[in-house]
């Protein structure tokens, strides 16, 4: 039987008691949803393309503390506060994910609007990573 591993990193926000930052079992390896806070000052960003961007490195440092990469990406989900907000959202994860899919096949994606808990939350993105074959 396969042992599941928390994964965890400094390059990322703490996550609160009632979850970790990302979890791997075998080659399965799930991030928790992170959003655009700057994991060194624990500040939001101001705007949605700053807190998307920090959200997708809060993301990658998951992953690679996990021992994956954006290559190893089979799904990602994407909330948002709102739905006008896709362009945006687009543009930067464009600019961000592609480059690192160094073999060519962008993950899956979902992208919904929803509310959140937090009102300086505009968005959370997590991914789903499968490592080696």
């Amino acid at each position: 039987m396969t042992t599941k591993h928390r994964v965890e990193t400094p390059l990322a926000p703490p996550p609160r008691p009632q979850f970790s930052q990302g979890v791997r079992k075998g080659p399965v390896l799930q991030t928790a949803g992170q959003v655009g806070v700057d994991p060194a000052t624990g500040a939001f960003a101001d705007d949605l393309q700053g807190q998307t961007l920090l959200a997708l490195q809060n993301v990658n440092a998951v992953l690679e503390a996990g021992g994956a990469t954006f290559d190893d990406v089979v799904m990602v989900r994407v909330y948002l506060r709102a739905g006008g907000d896709f362009d945006v959202m687009n543009d930067v994860y464009d600019q961000f994910v592609p480059p690192r899919c160094h073999s060519g096949i962008l993950p899956a994606r979902t992208t919904v609007a929803t509310e959140f808990a937090s009102t300086e939350i505009l968005v959370e993105i997590d991914a789903l990573a499968v490592l080696g074959e």
